[in-house]
């Protein structure tokens, strides 16, 4: 433990050292770095498509499920993606220097609230490869360093990625260091990357539960966390049922392997009788296996559709698959009382017409992202403008939702004066 530990020091050592070039740099520099970094990504696809090949070999024979193996699998399009992904963020403001806010003192002082970068910033991820790109562009354009411990299961693909961010930074005439795949996957380095107070600015790790739970209860550096995605469709009394149903569809089918995918169904008693054996065929058409309430199961099964009696544990369950739980509720105010019981404060939708009930419903509602008529799966950095996003916090310190590019700031006073003491 005590090399792996001096390992990890010398490698946090050098990316902080790398932090003090990247805060200074300026923009047209870092949107160079951008540019170059694409292009490397393109000029590297093969490459990163044989490595990853192997990768999902791997997770193949070790029995990983579907869901898991999509977060995995990476073919030219998803590359192109992940380049395209990258100049996005050189369309976007640098918000290194920004003033947000300034004022005068009755003593003549004036004082300015200025953005600056984090610093160091320490990303821990299970099996998406296309995170090492995205958080390395958002952490280049906000001034920071990425230290990027990726998972084993994605360590071919993760290094040829890497390989192209340091190409595209070299390019510009930035530190390499500036984006560091760390080598050593294993748990020790982990936990010693971790405890690097003073080295490490923040860590957000990306994955399932029990990783984020343990690197939280380890750490002595800050973190932002991401338990759970478990989000919810509420289809309201007032809702417009083909408009429900192309909702409902898309946030579980789409893609149900991510953490804004709809997990649970919720249906007004109102309209129960009537909508739930076309939202329910609709599902199954696309292979979700439903597991609903009494009386889901009942409406379901009547229909002729194939339904699981939902237990307990199926509500408040992230199951990251073609599952989804389905619970019939006594309005809005039962949808109200299920999310605050159940929700993980991720992304919850509601589909009305009402304005009134969508007032309530986005006023009462904790979660980072509140979504009226439209699918959860909106809920992501690209999709609501901010570039490629490192992560969705579901804590409120310092950040709620799709963490950006001011995500990744903090702020300074600056004040100046012309003699004045207290």
């Amino acid at each position: 433990m005590t090399a792996t530990l001096d390992s990890m020091r010398a490698l946090a050592a050098r990316a902080k050292a790398a932090a003090r070039v990247m805060a200074t740099a300026p923009t047209p520099q870092k949107d160079r770095a951008l540019r170059e970094t694409a292009a490397a990504l393109r000029r590297s696809t093969d490459a990163i498509l044989s490595a990853n090949a192997l990768d999902v070999a791997e997770a193949t024979a070790a029995g990983k499920n579907a869901a898991f193996l999509d977060r995995l699998l990476l073919d030219a399009v998803r590359v192109e993606a992940m380049a395209k992904a990258v100049e996005a963020v050189v369309a976007l403001e640098d918000p290194v220097g920004e003033v947000t806010s300034n004022w005068r003192r009755p003593n003549g002082l004036e004082v300015r609230k200025v953005r600056l970068p984090l610093g160091v910033v320490l990303m821990i991820y299970e099996a998406r490869p296309n995170v090492t790109s995205d958080v390395a562009a958002l952490c280049l354009k906000s001034g920071n360093v990425a230290v990027l411990r990726g998972g084993s299961e994605a360590f071919r693909s993760n290094g040829v990625i890497a390989a192209a961010v340091a190409a595209g930074l070299e390019a510009a005439g930035l530190p390499s260091d500036a984006a560091l795949l760390v080598p050593d996957t294993s748990r020790e380095a982990m936990l010693a990357l971790v405890s690097l107070d003073g080295l490490v600015d923040l860590c957000i790790p990306r994955g399932g539960e029990g990783l984020i739970r343990f690197v939280a209860e380890h750490a002595r550096v800050p973190v932002v966390k991401h338990y759970q995605g478990v989000c919810h469709v509420y289809v309201h009394g007032d809702a417009d049922l083909a408009m429900a149903e192309r909702i409902v569809v898309n946030a579980k089918a789409s893609r149900p392997g991510v953490c804004n995918a709809m997990e649970c169904l919720l249906v007004d008693a109102a309209v129960a009788a009537r909508a739930l054996p076309a939202l329910g065929r609709a599902l199954v058409e696309r292979k979700v296996e439903l597991r609903g309430c009494p009386e889901a199961a009942r409406l379901l099964a009547g229909a002729g559709l194939p339904v699981t009696p939902a237990a307990d544990s199926d509500f408040g369950h992230e199951f990251l698959d073609l599952v989804a739980a389905v619970r019939v509720v006594a309005g809005l105010e039962g949808a109200l009382d299920h999310i605050a019981r159940y929700g993980s404060q991720h992304t919850e939708a509601i589909v009305t017409a009402s304005r009134d009930a969508a007032r309530r419903f986005t006023r009462e509602v904790s979660a980072s992202a509140v979504v009226v008529n439209a699918s959860t799966r909106f809920n992501d950095g690209g999709e609501l403008g901010l570039g490629a996003e490192v992560g969705i916090s579901t804590s409120r310190l310092h950040a709620f939702g799709p963490m950006g590019l001011r995500e990744l700031t903090s702020q300074k006073y600056v004040v100046e004066g012309d003699g004045q003491v207290r």
